[in-house]
């Protein structure tokens, strides 16, 4: 089967909700889309705000506290708002890679796989039952002299120690006491929670998620999508080996990858076009398939999306292709268009109040950034 990647991109679109949106809540948002990246809170509320028909933003916050979405370390290490099902299963494949096994881990942060081990039985027994802030958490953990030489690395703000004991189900996210972040277990915090399945039982489910919003792909770009490509390419290949009755494997414009079968005569039916949408910081629809696939984003342009320290910046997109970048100054929205192309004002300005509920900013107007 051969289409077009206009026709892939008008297919990613719809099944991400960008156009037309839903009347789903948050969490069958976030389980559409595999997680949703909560790096920045603000950006997750946006993310689903901008894909629904109906509710208030703040929908990603209601959902953590009543258990119906965990928050945790998941994809590339890092945090995502995740349904607990799908969560686990992504913990499940993220912990099977072992990277604090890995010399370079224990080097960097000082740690023994036999720590790691013992990390995990320690906050089990301390979170049993109870929901700490990182100070009070790391203060019980250091009063143990074994774990006294990492206590730096605990106290991370990045969580680096933090994230293998996530993969492995001793903790995760709970609410915030102010400033404070708070970690709980999720056995204790998630209703139903059933705990980290085999890797191989949880492979079919993050694959056919994955591949459901962001197909056609390939193993490796959804090793890279989940673990940075730390999972090992053989055991990648051989679960989407083994969910061969459930894929096929398409052609696009010479380029191939594995789609869902259920999908295809939605695929085939999806005709392109040029409409304009525009999606947040850290969204996935650049996150999924990575910021390095050109057909989505011209390898020009990468670093005007993939910024500094990690930062992803909110898109414009053309067809669903990302065509340019914006930003808020007051309440104006500022837009940056690439190869100098035309600021589709009129369609921009359409969007409006959809971008001003959903970031809870008054946006009135739309410029062009300085030099477009």
């Amino acid at each position: 089967m051969r289409v077009s990647w206009d026709q892939v991109f008008g297919w990613r679109v719809r099944r991400q909700f960008v156009d037309p949106r839903t009347r789903l809540d948050a969490v069958g948002v976030a389980e559409r889309l595999c997680g949703v990246q909560a790096q920045v809170t603000s950006a997750a509320e946006t993310a689903v705000a901008l894909r629904r028909s109906v509710g208030k933003p703040g929908a990603v916050v209601e959902a953590l506290g009543t258990g119906a979405l965990i928050k945790t370390w998941a994809m590339r290490g890092t945090l995502h708002a995740l349904p607990p099902e799908l969560g686990a299963a992504a913990l499940s494949l993220m912990g099977s890679a072992r990277t604090w096994e890995k010399p370079a881990w224990t080097k960097a942060s000082g740690a023994t796989p036999e720590d790691v081990a013992a990390l995990v039985k320690a906050v089990g027994e301390i979170l049993d039952g109870r929901v700490l802030t990182r100070d009070e958490l790391v203060g019980e953990l250091v009063s143990e002299p074994r774990f006294q030489p990492l206590e730096t690395h605990l106290r991370s703000g990045w969580g680096s120690m933090l994230k293998p004991l996530a993969w492995q189900g001793a903790l995760c996210y709970g609410e915030s006491r102010g400033t404070a972040v708070t970690f709980g277990n999720p056995a204790h915090l998630i209703p139903d929670w059933q705990g980290i399945p085999d890797p191989d039982l949880a492979a079919p489910l993050v694959i056919r998620a994955y591949l459901g919003a962001y197909g056609p792909s390939t193993p490796e770009t959804f090793n890279n999508w989940l673990t940075r490509g730390f999972l090992s390419k053989p055991t990648v290949r051989r679960w989407f080996s083994e969910l061969s009755s459930e894929l096929t494997e398409i052609e696009v414009e010479g380029r191939t990858g594995y789609f869902l079968t259920e999908h295809l005569d939605e695929l085939a039916a999806t005709k392109p076009n040029s409409e304009v949408h525009l999606l947040g910081q850290f969204d996935q629809y650049v996150l999924g398939p990575g910021t390095a696939d050109p057909i989505l984003l011209p390898a020009d342009h990468r670093a005007k999306v993939s910024r500094t320290a990690g930062w992803i910046s909110p898109l414009v997109l053309v067809g669903g292709r990302i065509a340019g970048t914006w930003d808020i100054d007051k309440t104006d929205l500022v837009v940056s268009m690439f190869d100098g192309a035309r600021v589709p004002t009129a369609e921009i300005t359409a969007e409006l109040p959809r971008i001003a509920k959903a970031t809870a900013q008054p946006i009135t107007g739309v410029r062009p950034a300085e030099g477009q």
